[in-house]
């Protein structure tokens, strides 16, 4: 079939990235004698200098891993937890019903910059310099704009000026907005990556007590006090339409490090895939999985309106199962062997039928009824409901809210066998101000808590929220195989499965599925403010063609038509038995990149 660029193969190494620089950056790292864990580190660092609008320092990242070395598949979790001053009854107190999706209450401890050094400690060969330095060069330097960048900027110039003083001074100096593909500099970020280095280096010459000296710097040092500092003397406008200080606290960075988790996993034909755990929303590809066992996909046209609807509507409900059971094993029992059971597969498999559900309709296991009963009627209560397009949600039809911020993928394979993916996000610049000593913003993860006790996801210090971040590994025959990985919040999940079960079933290359027309619902409640649920949504891209159109309409789905080249980001690369390796990219939005040799 045609495709908009080759699907590449090579020998040596393979990197995929949501941004061709970052991409170019990490391949970098592979020639000069690095693996797979230091292009990985070095991509996602240049990502939060050029996608700024999706990704920057303060934010998180889960990676999922295999390490030649060691021969096991771990996920590295950067997740980190709600500050200890992240009380349901502080925010009560401050007059909220739902935690904003900006400003400085929705910020939990930066947890990526932790995950990055771990990783290059324990699997990575080089030093925190030169995971830096390509980053540092586009900061200081200058890196094109990307158009939608520059057009979100113009779009909050009013906003940044009048409530977000210290962001209008870095993105609309003197009140001069920044151009599309000209050079624009982060000088601040890049004098605080030097510093990170100067502080590292400090240590000796010994690797390793570089990475350490780099981590204290970031979570005990310098970076951690202006953190500190700055939520607690700013109080910032927010999306409740109030101004709000912070909570987080030098302690809280002190007192947090990223940490080693097993993989949430599942058989399926002769692949067995790899997610976290449901601490993120991970575990619903694999539920999805289970319930398509009971069907025929190889069967249905890869585009076919009975694939779509299939897969849309066992989607609606392992999400819906998401919604009741899923959070932070540190403070949920999650019923997860049950969930991921064939016997449960396929009695979820039975509630698909012909036509679309409306209903959000979770499972009950272990006996849970009282649960599901108190978990519906919260969301009842708690979520919008309604046929709008949900504005705040992010990478959907072009980004329809250039306001709001999304995320980024990383990809990693080497001659050596090892791999990674990553899904790195927040700390956009919508986020919440710029801090102005560092030249970055914090996060906006708090926002996936629910301000209700009782739920598998109400807010707590020390919880992680249940993040929509999920980069996915799959082994083929026993041997580590495929990472892959897409921008989208709650949609990362359904774009990743249609790519995976097109290779998987039709014989696909991972261009070939890359490049096929996309879909998703906006089924259940959203992950991100103000949390709106939309029954019986498809969003669908017209290339699948006005039959196909016509027949999901026919069987009761609310079909949301976007335009082509409009839904998803996805990226992919693999290794064969053999050593062969692939690498493929979206040609959506025009910059992710592939490279491999």
């Amino acid at each position: 079939m045609f495709t908009t660029r080759p699907e590449l193969l090579g020998t040596f190494g393979a990197v995929t990235s949501t941004h061709w620089l970052a991409t170019g950056s990490g391949m970098s790292m592979l020639e000069r004698g690095g693996n797979a864990f230091d292009a990985g580190v070095a991509s996602a660092f240049v990502l939060q200098v050029v996608e700024p609008h999706l990704v920057g320092p303060g934010g998180d990242v889960p990676i999922v891993f295999h390490s030649a070395k060691t021969g096991k598949t771990e996920v590295l979790c950067g997740q980190a937890t709600a500050p200890a001053g992240a009380t349901i009854e502080h925010y009560r107190a401050e007059g909220l019903k739902l935690i904003p999706g900006n400003g400085l209450l929705a910020t939990v401890i930066p947890g990526a910059f932790d995950a990055w050094m771990v990783l290059l400690r324990d699997h990575g060969t080089m030093t925190v310099r030169d995971v830096l330095e390509p980053a540092i060069h586009y900061a200081q330097n200058g890196h094109p704009l990307l158009p939608r960048v520059a057009n979100t900027i113009a779009g909050l110039k009013d906003f940044f000026e009048k409530e977000w003083p210290t962001t209008a001074e870095l993105f609309v100096p003197k009140g001069a907005l920044p151009q599309a593909r000209k050079l624009f500099r982060n000088e601040k970020l890049a004098e605080t990556w030097a510093r990170i280095i100067r502080e590292a280096e400090s240590a000796g010459a010994d690797r390793e007590r570089q990475i350490e000296k780099a981590r204290e710097a970031f979570y005990k040092g310098f970076v951690a006090e202006a953190i500190d500092a700055f939520a607690r003397d700013n109080a910032v406008m927010d999306e409740s339409g109030e101004r709000h200080r912070g909570v987080i606290s030098a302690d809280d960075m002190a007192g947090w490090q990223a940490t080693y988790d097993a993989p949430a996993s599942l058989d399926y034909g002769d692949f067995r895939v790899h997610k976290t755990g449901p601490w993120g929303q991970g575990p619903v590809f694999l539920q999805t999985l289970s319930i398509l066992k009971n069907f025929d996909i190889g069967a249905m046209g890869h585009s076919s309106a009975e694939f779509v609807h299939v897969l849309t509507e066992a989607m609606k409900l392992a999400f819906a199962d998401r919604e009741i059971y899923y959070g932070d094993p540190n403070f949920t029992d999650v019923p997860l062997d049950a969930l991921l059971s064939d016997a449960y597969g396929t009695e979820r498999a039975r509630l698909i039928g012909d036509n679309a559900s409306l209903d959000l309709r979770p499972g009950t296991v272990d006996g849970r009824a009282e649960q599901v009963a108190r978990g519906l009627a919260a969301l009842e209560r708690l979520s919008l409901t309604g046929t709008a397009s949900a504005a705040n949600e992010p990478t959907t039809a072009e980004m329809r809210s250039a306001r709001r911020g999304d995320t980024v993928h990383v990809d990693a394979v080497d001659r050596w066998g090892n791999m990674m993916a990553a899904m790195p996000s927040g700390g956009w610049f919508q986020s919440s101000p710029v801090i102005p000593e560092l030249g970055f913003m914090l996060n906006t993860r708090a926002q996936m808590f629910w301000l209700e006790d009782g739920l598998p996801t109400s807010l707590a210090p020390g919880k992680r929220p249940r993040t929509t971040l999920t980069p996915t590994l799959a082994e083929k025959d026993g041997k580590p195989y495929m990472v892959f990985g897409s921008p989208g919040g709650d949609q990362q999940e359904q774009w990743q499965l249609q790519f995976f079960l097109r290779h998987a079933h039709h014989g696909l290359n991972l261009q070939e599925a890359i490049d096929l027309p996309m879909s998703h619902t906006g089924h259940f409640p959203s992950s991100f403010y103000p949390r709106q649920r939309r029954p019986g949504n498809l969003t669908i891209e017209e290339t699948f063609g006005e039959e196909v159109l016509a027949d999901l309409v026919a069987r009761g789905h609310d079909v949301e038509r976007s335009p082509e080249w409009t839904i998803g980001r996805l990226v992919a690369a693999a290794r064969d038995a053999d050593g062969l390796l692939h690498a493929a990219a979206t040609p959506r939005l025009m910059q992710a990149y592939a490279a491999a040799r």
